[in-house]
């Protein structure tokens, strides 16, 4: 008989997004072309950025961290999905749940981090111009960068290890497409306060003080741009911060709306459908938002093609 506190030999059973044929074949596709898309978009943009001299800047070096986390962050998730979409057996050994979920978590929180620091950059870029090489220095960039991904992943060791230290008598049934921490809370038959008050300053943490330094920077752009005499001038640097908010709203809002609402308030359906969002629709939309879209891209891809066909 299998004892519920013998996490070696333990499998959990990921339920996924539907059991109905049609939604399956649905799912299967839609996911698949969200992921070709992302890996596309974003790989673009880390080939473009090193072959472009005139790239190698403190926003497009972030931009390619942007990209480089979204393609893991996507690819630690969407793999997964495609294959339970399809597969009778959609086991996942307790190893493997590990593994996700500190990778997801990782590089959900260094995204945050790293958006964060775009939004300094941006401020130092408009606020501060005349001193713009000054304060972002290159020693700078790389600790601000190194300092994101070192502490994302410590604190994503430490939320892993404290979830799978719970024991699980409920169900080893995961009414979830992959190993995310709120639906192992539910099913643990232990009392898991400790867990959730880590979650709570842990999101406190990293969403709530990236997201209100991304929204005073931008509280100081959007004075600065105010000033600017051209009309022209003002619609374009407002439409590119509206785009900028609308991701970083969505990533931030999704990311707190998982992880700093009470337990009370839990649906497996809605939490499937906010993960969605963070963990497939972003990724997706990040690199179109933040650098297809931009000229200096669009021109580099332009010239590269020109010179491929001469």
């Amino acid at each position: 008989m299998e004892e519920v506190n013998q996490t070696s030999s333990r499998r959990f059973i990921l339920l996924g997004l539907s059991n109905v044929p049609y939604l399956q074949a649905l799912c299967f596709f839609l996911f698949f072309i969200m992921y070709v898309i992302t890996l596309s978009g974003n790989l673009l943009l880390v080939t473009v950025v090193r072959i472009n001299p005139k790239l190698q800047t403190p926003m497009y070096f972030f931009l390619s961290n942007l990209s480089i986390i979204d393609i893991g962050f996507s690819s630690t998730i969407t793999p997964k999905i495609l294959i339970n979409t399809l597969a009778k057996d959609r086991s996942i050994s307790l190893l493997a749940c590990a593994v996700q979920m500190f990778f997801h978590l990782a590089l959900g929180s260094t995204e945050c981090f790293i958006l964060a620091v775009m939004a300094y950059d941006r401020y130092a870029a408009i606020c501060r111009p005349l001193h713009y090489n000054t304060i972002m220095n290159k020693m700078l960039c790389v600790s601000l960068v190194v300092g994101s991904w070192s502490f994302s992943f410590m604190n994503s060791a430490i939320h892993v290890v404290l979830t799978f230290q719970l024991q699980y008598c409920k169900s080893h049934h995961v009414n979830h497409f992959f190993c995310e921490i709120p639906p192992f809370l539910r099913m643990s038959c232990q009392d898991t306060l400790l867990n959730e008050i880590a979650m709570y300053i842990s999101a406190g943490i990293i969403a709530m003080c990236s997201f209100c330094l991304t929204l005073i920077s931008y509280v100081h752009i959007i004075s600065t741009i105010l000033r600017i005499r051209s009309s022209q001038g003002r619609n374009k640097a407002f439409s590119i911060c509206a785009s900028h908010l609308t991701v970083v709203a969505l990533y931030y809002g999704t990311i707190m709306c998982m992880y700093l609402k009470p337990r009370s308030t839990y649906s497996p359906e809605t939490n499937k459908i906010v993960s969605i969002l963070y963990t497939a629709v972003t990724p997706m939309l990040n690199p179109i938002i933040y650098s297809i879209r931009n000229k200096d891209v669009k021109n580099t891809v332009k010239r590269e093609q020109k010179n491929t066909f001469l």
